[in-house]
C-alpha cells in the first residue's frame, strides 16, 4: 500500500502522521483500532490474522 493511501487511512482514525516513518503510522493506525501495533515487528509468522489490511506488507 502507498504512503498516501496510509495516511488517508490514518486521517480517518484521528491518527496524525506529522514525519513519521509508514511502519510508524501503521502501528499508529493498529493502536488506535484497538489492535496490538504488531507491524513490521517481525511477527508476522505467528500473527495469525490474516485478514488484516497490512499483512502483504507486514514482515
Amino acid at each position: 500500500m502507498k504512503i498516501e493511501q496510509i495516511k488517508e487511512i490514518a486521517k480517518k482514525r484521528g491518527v496524525k502522521t506529522g514525519k513519521m516513518k509508514k511502519g510508524e503510522i501503521i502501528r499508529a493506525i493498529q493502536e488506535a483500532e484497538g489492535n496490538p501495533a504488531c507491524f513490521d515487528t517481525g511477527k508476522a509468522d505467528e500473527c495469525g490474522e490474516m485478514s488484516c489490511l497490512w499483512r502483504e506488507d507486514c514482515k
